[in-house]
């Protein structure tokens, strides 16, 4: 049963952090529009929906696609600790660079130590295997449906962050050849 509050109190724990980190940050000197944000926000709501109000999809989003039992709510509890804690640790590292948009903070410099040396979006990388690991838990089809959401909003997010890296640092595209984007050792 305390497995069954474990994944929600990851996620309060990892939002707790993330709001209070969030004053701490540079002042913007550049940031996408409204209407750009909005574009990756809208999938980002469907799959936060998907996971958090069942209620309201319909019953074959509903069917499990993993049989009931301890091990795959466990097996996601881990995945979303380490995609949590991956993020977390990202977020720390970037320190005052973090925007939760895309955007160029007066100073802005590149950071490409800590876990950005292993993947160049490891705030995305994170919160994908925090996100399998629900889906896992769950074992619903609405938790791949919500994980394809995030993979699109997050896909899309990378293709603006990295127009921008390319326009502000000469050094990212050296980066981008060396570092993949969000799994270490390939895409």
């Amino acid at each position: 049963m305390a497995l069954h509050f474990a994944i929600p109190a990851l996620w309060i724990a990892w939002c707790v952090y993330w709001l209070a980190a969030a004053p701490f940050a540079k002042a913007t000197r550049w940031r996408e529009s409204f209407a750009s944000r909005l574009v990756d926000r809208v999938p980002l709501v469907l799959c936060a929906l998907l996971f958090a109000a069942p209620h309201l999809w319909p019953r074959p989003l509903l069917a499990r696609f993993v049989a009931p039992g301890a091990a795959s709510p466990l097996s996601g509890a881990v995945l979303v600790a380490i995609g949590l804690g991956f993020a977390a640790w990202a977020r720390r590292h970037i320190g005052r660079n973090w925007s939760g948009y895309v955007s160029l903070k007066e100073g802005h410099t590149l950071i490409r130590s800590g876990p950005y040396r292993l993947v160049r979006h490891p705030i995305y990388a994170g919160l994908l295997l925090a996100l399998i690991g629900t889906a896992l838990a769950i074992g619903e089809w609405r938790g791949l449906l919500a994980v394809l959401f995030a993979v699109l909003a997050f896909l899309r997010r990378i293709g603006v962050e990295e127009q921008r890296m390319r326009e502000t640092f000469p050094e990212y595209e050296d980066y981008r050849r060396r570092t993949p984007a969000l799994i270490p050792l390939g895409f």
